[in-house]
């Protein structure tokens, strides 16, 4: 059965696995499971329930929530009837909210939970468009109040309205959270994600119709979208994660088989790791850092000769079996994407025989340009994969990352200016990003193309390599590399108090508040040391002359990260314009 509209995805995983357990969300300490057949009863009647309310095609239903079943729910609902789904992060503020819903002229906001219908009530408060929550909210209507509205619907007409819904028909848009400026509205048609589906089917290893996988990036994000959809089109089980917070434990309770993330948390779990490590003493202490010092000499294509193997062997044994127990037991692989993986990371990870697969793409490409082969012949550190079917790419003069395929967007809705910036009439789309292709298709990412900037010297600086390798310090969570039109490269860095914490335990110095410890003499030699240590990988013109040392955390909330932890220049350079300048003083 092929698919030629994202919905037809309901009946071919009935048609081929009818699975018993397509989706799960944990409830009150256990887990609430929808099967396949479910899965279509549900959406039908919603679909019903939006034309009985006169929702038509075209029409734009907002969806802000964090991940659970009813999003699914009422993004497929709404591919049947041909309406399109705007999905938003629950994160953005109101303001955001109040802009997306008049560009996009939202009839419907559907939301999860309390704090987000007060946000949502305040973001329409100018215009009529009812909201309904998954949550019972008093004085919201409830979701299954609204999908009762289409048990008693003609099927028939359901069946009739979806045999009109083309391949080529939009069926979403998603506002770029962007790093600057106001958010873009990017339009995809089901021929986009449908074809990135059958693109990267070489790219799963895991067992068809068996595997699970736990879910905890946004769904209103590409990446996790095409992701839960390419899950149900392999007959994937995709549990959801409670919070961020319980990772952890749920990774241990679903025992999954894959699932997408990004760098930061990657790193995140490497440091916590790391940081166990050094709680342990003696003998144990020592095999773990051996263990890890093995790991960051990996090299998943390369014999590295009997001993190095035997080693490695007896590392998988007594110390990396833990972290594949942490994971759940049973991963086979690990897609990360967003921005560009840490190389000891990957290198650490696979040789503990946890396969880290990187991938490429943006919201505008549906994702997926290209992304790893999971195995070890195959993969290639340092690098985000081998370009994926029926997409090609190449380099402009500049360094561009150009990009041409079915998976290239519709365009940014009500914006042809901003999409023939990007978009050249021969279809390759402009991607900002500058990399080199290898070996033919192997793509490597080196820089974002509108962060780059000169000193005043007239030297060049690529910040994003520099951040990245100034990241593998435990002592740095965040940092961002400043210089434009200055004599010299400077940076602000966001400390990790969790590795600041572990320096001063092993160096047995008393820590009392994370402001004070930063003030202290000591601990800013240290900082001091690190960058010190790490500006040799970088030539004289790049290397940090000064840094400041924060004492706030960047955070989505906050607003110094994208709801993928991407840094928002434009946003700090403004907050802390007063710590810049003191670094040119």
């Amino acid at each position: 059965m092929q698919i030629h509209r994202l919905f037809d995805l309901i009946n071919f995983q009935i048609a081929t696995y009818d699975k018993p357990v397509a989706l799960a969300q944990k409830i009150n300490g256990s887990w609430k499971t929808y099967s396949s057949r479910d899965l279509k009863k549900i959406i039908d009647n919603i679909s019903l329930a939006f034309l009985k309310n006169g929702i038509k095609k075209n029409e734009k239903v907002a969806i802000i929530s964090n991940n659970r079943p009813e999003w699914n729910f009422i993004d497929l609902a709404l591919q049947q009837i041909g309406a399109i789904s705007v999905p938003m992060y629950p994160t953005i503020s109101a303001e955001d909210y109040n802009y997306i819903f008049h560009h996009a002229e939202v009839k419907k906001i559907f939301v999860g939970d309390e704090e987000i219908f007060q946000k949502a009530k305040e973001g329409s408060a100018d215009m009529e468009a009812q909201i309904i929550s998954f949550d019972k909210i008093q004085g919201c209507d409830y979701w299954e109040d609204f999908m009762a509205m289409g048990e008693d619907g003609d099927l028939a007409e359901l069946e009739d309205i979806k045999d009109k819904i083309k391949y080529e028909d939009i069926f979403t848009i998603i506002y770029t959270s962007g790093t600057t400026g106001r958010p873009k509205g990017v339009m995809l048609s089901h021929s986009n994600v449908i074809s990135n589906l059958y693109a990267i089917e070489d790219r799963m290893i895991i067992p068809r119709g068996e595997a699970k996988a736990l879910s905890f990036l946004p769904l209103c994000h590409i990446y996790e979208r095409t992701g839960s959809f390419c899950f149900m089109f392999m007959g994937v089980s995709i549990y959801y994660a409670e919070s961020m917070e319980a990772i952890g434990e749920n990774l241990k309770e679903v025992q999954p088989h894959i699932f997408n993330t990004v760098p930061r948390l990657l790193e995140k779990v490497y440091d916590k790791i790391v940081s166990k490590g050094y709680e342990l003493t003696g003998v144990k202490k020592s095999l773990f850092f051996w263990a890890l010092n093995l790991g960051l000499k990996y090299e998943p294509n390369k014999n590295q000769g009997s001993f190095y193997n035997f080693q490695l062997k007896l590392a998988n044994k007594i110390i990396f079996s833990k972290w594949r127990e942490a994971l759940g037991g049973n991963v086979m692989q690990i897609n990360s994407g967003a921005s560009a993986l840490q190389p000891r990371l990957a290198r650490v990870f696979w040789s503990a025989g946890i396969p880290v697969n990187e991938g490429y793409g943006l919201t505008e490409t549906s994702p997926v340009v290209s992304a790893s082969i999971c195995n070890h012949q195959d993969i290639r550190i340092g690098m985000v994969g081998k370009i994926v079917k029926d997409v090609e790419v190449k380099i402009a003069a500049d360094g561009e990352i150009l990009v041409k395929g079915p998976n290239i967007m519709q365009g940014y809705y009500k914006q042809p200016e901003l999409t023939a910036e990007v978009l050249e009439q021969d279809g390759w789309f402009h991607t900002g990003d500058i990399g080199e292709l290898h070996e033919g298709n192997y793509l490597k990412i080196t820089d974002r193309k509108k962060e780059m900037f000169k000193t005043s010297g007239g030297k060049y600086i690529a910040p994003q390599p520099m951040e990245n390798k100034f990241k593998e310090s435990s002592l740095i969570e965040q940092v961002l590399v400043v210089g434009e039109n200055k004599n010299y490269p400077a940076a602000l860095i966001v400390p990790s108090i969790l590795g600041l914490q572990d320096w001063c335990r092993h160096k047995d110095i008393p820590y009392t508040t994370d402001v004070e410890m930063l003030q202290k003499p000591e601990i800013l030699d240290k900082f001091q040391k690190e960058v010190d240590h790490l500006n040799k990988y970088f030539g004289k013109w790049e290397q940090i002359k000064k840094f400041k040392v924060l004492t706030q955390q960047w955070t989505i909330e906050s607003g110094e990260l994208t709801p993928t932890m991407k840094l928002k220049r434009k946003v700090i350079h403004q907050k802390f314009a007063k710590e810049i300048d003191s670094l040119y003083a």
